[in-house]
């Protein structure tokens, strides 16, 4: 077997939806909602409101482009984001 052909088949083809919940799955992480096995959570609010901002450029950037269900999943991804996002800061005032 050829390595590469291993590394293709481990390669999963990115879309926009993909791309999206990956940004989450980091926002989420710099929330401390996500951590490495073993690890303790990361938390950077900083890296976190960013990551959010930048989920929301993309829905800006992009209304017009999207498929219904892919500007339903953008909406309710910032809105669970920045709700998690007020929570977080709140505990830590």
């Amino acid at each position: 077997m050829d390595p590469s052909d291993s590394a293709t088949q481990e390669t999963q083809e990115i879309d926009f939806s993909s791309f999206i919940v990956s940004l989450a799955t980091s926002a989420l992480m710099h929330l401390g909602e996500i951590q490495a096995e073993g690890q303790p959570p990361q938390v950077n609010f900083a890296l976190a409101k960013q990551t959010i901002d930048i989920i929301g450029m993309l829905r800006d950037k992009t209304r017009g482009n999207l498929t219904e269900a892919e500007t339903q999943m953008v909406e309710d991804v910032l809105y669970d984001l920045r709700i998690k996002y007020l929570a977080a800061r709140k505990n830590t005032s």
